[in-house]
């Protein structure tokens, strides 16, 4: 490799180590949210922040087997209501192994949009649509059929169309593509 090539390799390189660190200062300086261990980035979509959760290998797998992916990195926004791997536990046992399986796609796809809301939702959102509805609110999910919240105390809670109920346990991670909020059972449509 002759001298000039030499120097355009080394400079390359330094632009490279220049640009990494500039990103890493960026997003030191964002307001994160812990989830599962991991830090959630605001400029991060939905999907880039999920897989880093230790508490979310389940839903991660579940929307990989449902083709999903493309759609949860895309523009939204969507407020997700993500089951922990101890709220996927909750189900039968062999339920999940069964519903990713790739001849139950289109049931493991209708589970996994109605944990989706259309538009980003935010806590406070919620709570005033909750106030407004006289202590209960019916939201619309992707997959067509609506998830009823509620508040208890100073917990906010969701619904599902079968009266099971989930609890928001953390609420509020913002996402580049509109907002998570982590819940502890599986809602089912």
């Amino acid at each position: 490799m002759n001298t000039r090539s030499k120097i355009a390799v080394l400079a390359m390189t330094a632009l490279s180590f220049a640009f990494s660190g500039k990103v890493t200062a960026q997003t030191m300086k964002e307001k994160t949210v812990m989830v599962g261990g991991a830090a959630m980035y605001p400029s991060k979509n939905i999907i880039e922040n999920a897989v880093n959760s230790k508490d979310h290998k389940t839903l991660v797998a579940a929307v990989k087997a449902a083709g999903l992916v493309e759609t949860l990195q895309g523009a939204g926004p969507f407020t997700v209501l993500a089951p922990t791997d101890a709220a996927f536990a909750k189900l039968p046992k062999g339920t999940v192994e069964t519903l990713v399986k790739p001849e139950n796609k289109e049931m493991l796809t209708k589970i996994l949009t109605y944990h989706v809301l259309e538009g980003k939702y935010s806590a406070k959102d919620i709570w005033a649509a909750v106030k407004a509805g006289n202590g209960k609110s019916l939201m619309k999910t992707v997959e067509g059929e609506g998830l009823t919240f509620w508040t208890k105390g100073k917990d906010l809670y969701v619904q599902d169309a079968k009266g099971k109920s989930a609890k928001v346990t953390i609420a509020d991670v913002n996402q580049s593509n509109g907002v998570i909020h982590v819940i502890d059972t599986v809602l089912m449509p």
